[in-house]
């Protein structure tokens, strides 16, 4: 079984120009993906931020 990377934000944030405040309103949006909460940090999967770039539906912010 091949494992997901996991990102963090400023990783995301690297691949996804956008600021912070702007990508957690995407995610209350439903724009962006939901974090997977490991204790207290976030992680996103690589899948997702790819997924979302090739669908490029986050240009709409």
């Amino acid at each position: 079984m091949v494992q997901e990377r996991l990102l963090r934000l400023k990783e995301v944030l690297e691949i996804i120009p956008v600021g912070r405040s702007t990508w957690y309103e995407g995610i209350k949006k439903g724009i962006f993906p939901k974090p997977i909460k490991l204790g207290r940090s976030s992680f996103w999967k690589l899948s997702d931020i790819q997924k979302l770039i090739e669908d490029a539906t986050y240009v709409a912010i």
